[in-house]
């Protein structure tokens, strides 16, 4: 399954949650599911309930199927608790901090500003958004990233607030990872349990 490229806020709307990654927006007076029979709400059964957390951290963080069953495969050979270890991996990818640094309003932008050679890696140009970050990395944008009418904005007024794991210098226009990210610093509600049982019965 490849990245999600449709509306944003119908997915918001079918989730029943804000997702900062995917977009700025969140699910408006209409908070219920999109479609003909949304209003009628049905109980979930369990199978849908881990499928409806697994979406929410595909979609928040821009992965495709199979790149997500991956991180859940090293998550679970770590000695972390593979849903704290899952939360951790999946917020040191490097478009992520791109996001949470606020250099881009959403992972999406952020992406886009990897692969566009915007970053600056340690002070190297860089192109692949799933680098994984480590304590003592610094990533700045590089003088034409800056100019971005969309990524000034987003340094004026950060779509959230930086996470303490990461120091911002304003001066520089740079970020630097003072520590692992925890799962309980994650910007949106999870269940993550439910994560770890849904590819518990698939991988």
């Amino acid at each position: 399954m490849s990245r999600y490229t449709g509306p944003r806020l119908k997915v918001l709307r079918a989730l029943g949650t804000a997702l900062p990654g995917l977009s700025r927006k969140a699910p408006d007076e209409r908070n219920y599911p999109p479609g003909q029979h949304g209003m009628k709400q049905k109980r979930k059964s369990d199978y849908g309930l881990r499928l409806m957390e697994k979406q929410k951290l595909r979609l928040n963080y821009g992965l495709s199927e199979r790149q997500i069953q991956r991180l859940f495969r090293e998550a679970k050979g770590s000695k972390a608790p593979t849903g704290d270890k899952l939360l951790e991996l999946l917020e040191r990818r490097l478009d992520n901090f791109v996001f949470r640094a606020g250099f881009a309003p959403t992972a999406v932008a952020a992406r886009q500003l990897v692969r566009h050679r915007h970053v600056l890696f340690n002070g190297r140009s860089v192109n692949i958004p799933s680098i994984r970050i480590k304590p003592g990395d610094t990533i700045a944008l590089t003088e034409k990233g800056r100019r971005i009418p969309a990524t000034a904005e987003c340094l004026a007024e950060p779509a959230l607030t930086r996470p303490e794991w990461l120091n911002f210098d304003e001066q520089a226009v740079s970020a630097t990872v003072t520590r692992l990210p925890d799962a309980s610093e994650v910007p949106f509600p999870i269940e993550v349990q439910h994560v770890v049982e849904y590819y518990a019965v698939r991988l």
